[in-house]
């Protein structure tokens, strides 16, 4: 494809996703300038000095001229930037977010965006346990899923707006979705979020157990839990802000999956080896139905290098 989807794009956010993003726009042209802001001057200067684009200590120098603002903040920070970036789009802009809750960025976005602009709330189905501008990396969108939920009902205009940006991600490789912001919140407490929570679980329980298996935890930690630790590593700050403003959502889905893991916490109480063959099976087949539909890879020990393997 020739020519930019956007001549200006600004990002609000130069973490892990917001470097990716001015990384991969550069790398594809899918925009022809990127501009950058943080409210960290470290950051700024990171980011400067990884050359990721134009990064101003303004923030609304940065979003005067943009034609789409991506907001790369966490959703617990989503209201007050938009209410700072607000008056300083220009009409007919596209304002969009990469938060993982949807019901509360577009509620909190909506509360201050101006009527001459498109709010377009999104979420990039990708990331690391990386953070910081140094995490980013241009290929982190190429394959995954961008998922949009645009307002309803809107006119010819905005529709048009939805389909240039749909355009935009799918320029930085990623497959767009559009779907209801309602239902983004239920899909991602069970795919994501609950994944997350019980992650910061089991390392909690670990760390207390520690002091009893005299560093064996550490020690002779097989790769379960080391793939734990790895979800559990991620940023503190956005996964905090995720169960806070998704919490209904979350709670129900962690409701169901405590009554599951009483039901399993019972068949081996009992011996029931039976009920446990039959949910392993079950859990065997949603794994492979991940491999054939190409979210994962069937490698030996999940793609990880075995010891005498060299990397």
């Amino acid at each position: 494809m020739t020519g930019a989807t956007f001549e200006e794009i600004a990002i609000v956010g130069i973490g892990l996703i917001g470097s990716s993003l001015a990384r991969a726009a550069k790398e594809t042209g899918a925009a022809s300038k990127v501009s950058l802001y943080d409210r960290s001057e470290a950051v700024r200067d990171t980011a400067s000095s990884l050359g990721l684009g134009d990064v101003s200590d303004s923030l609304a120098e940065t979003c005067r001229s943009a034609d789409c603002v991506l907001l790369c903040v966490p959703v617990g920070a989503i209201e007050e930037t938009m209410r700072d970036i607000a008056p300083h789009l220009k009409p007919g802009a596209i304002m969009t977010d990469v938060g993982s809750v949807k019901e509360s960025a577009l509620n909190a976005m909506q509360a201050h965006c101006p009527a001459h602009v498109h709010l377009i709330p999104g979420h990039p189905i990708a990331g690391t346990e990386k953070s910081g501008p140094k995490a980013g990396f241009a290929s982190l969108f190429r394959g995954a899923w961008h998922i949009l939920t645009p307002i309803p009902q809107q006119d010819e205009a905005y529709n048009g707006a939805v389909d240039r940006l749909a355009a935009f991600w799918e320029r930085l490789g990623a497959r767009v979705e559009i779907m209801d912001a309602a239902r983004h919140d239920r899909v991602l407490a069970i795919t994501s979020h609950l994944p997350h929570l019980i992650a910061y679980n089991i390392v909690s329980t670990a760390y207390d157990m520690e002091s009893v298996g005299e560093g064996e935890v550490v020690k002779y930690s097989a790769g379960g839990f080391r793939d734990f630790t790895r979800i559990a590593a991620s940023d503190p700050t956005m996964w905090r802000d995720v169960f806070l403003n998704n919490k209904d959502a979350v709670l129900e889905t962690l409701g169901r999956f405590s009554e599951d893991l009483a039901a399993l916490q019972r068949a081996i109480r009992w011996g029931d080896g039976d009920m446990l063959m039959r949910e392993f099976e079950r859990a065997r087949g949603i794994r492979k139905a991940i491999i054939e539909a190409g979210q994962d890879t069937d490698e030996t020990n999940f793609g990880r290098n075995a010891p005498d393997k060299k990397d």
